[in-house]
């Protein structure tokens, strides 16, 4: 019985060591919920891709999320469970996605469907302040996303394949700040490709 009692310690501890996303996309403490859309930018036109609802629990971790296309269909939503978090899609299975804290601020994501098959998994590395170092794509591209920062604001993100070759580089800017310190405003634009994006957020606090 003792044993079982340090298991679900350890498990217990692994679930509330999760990083949190506010602290992992530099957004303030204090979020209650927030909007954010998601445009192509790229040959002087501006095209709605995607908007996500989120919903965030005090602790700044997402609680609830709906993905929504340009025509307002439903595309994904996510709930987060005690252990994992579910991944509901409106026309394939439901993901179960599990975070399992490693060593050195990190964290292995994998998600599976009711059958246990295997979609996706990714290594996530941490910097101290909780914001992202880099995020490797362990199951399907194994191509890895390196984040680098300046003056606490995300400026790049280099994308390399499994042989570290350059793939793209995105050149990440704000535009527009709120006065709690919440980018309301991004630019992002591919050194490989042309393609630009903005994304656009509205927080709600507490």
């Amino acid at each position: 019985m003792r044993v079982l009692y340090v298991i679900l310690f350890i498990l217990f501890l692994q679930a509330c060591a999760t990083k949190k996303y506010t602290k992992a996309h530099l957004l303030p403490e204090g979020i209650k919920s927030a909007t954010q859309e998601v445009y192509d930018t790229s040959n002087h036109q501006r095209k709605l891709l995607h908007k996500k609802e989120m919903t965030f629990t005090k602790n700044g971790r997402i609680k609830y999320s709906k993905t929504f296309d340009s025509n307002g269909n439903l595309l994904q939503e996510t709930e987060k469970k005690l252990w994992f978090t579910v991944e509901r899609y409106p026309n394939k299975d439901s993901y179960y996605c599990k975070t399992r804290w490693k060593p050195n601020q990190r964290e292995r994501i994998s998600c599976y469907t009711k059958k246990r098959y295997k979609q996706n998994e990714s290594i996530y590395h941490y910097n101290k302040n909780g914001s992202i170092d880099k995020i490797a794509d362990n199951f399907e591209t194994f191509n890895t996303r390196q984040f680098h920062y300046s003056n606490n604001e995300l400026s790049k993100i280099v994308i390399t394949g499994k042989d570290n070759k350059n793939i793209d580089e995105l050149s990440i800017s704000c535009i527009e700040k709120d006065e709690n310190g919440t980018c309301l405003k991004q630019t992002i634009i591919s050194t490989k490709t042309d393609k630009q994006q903005e994304i656009l957020i509205s927080p709600r606090y507490h």
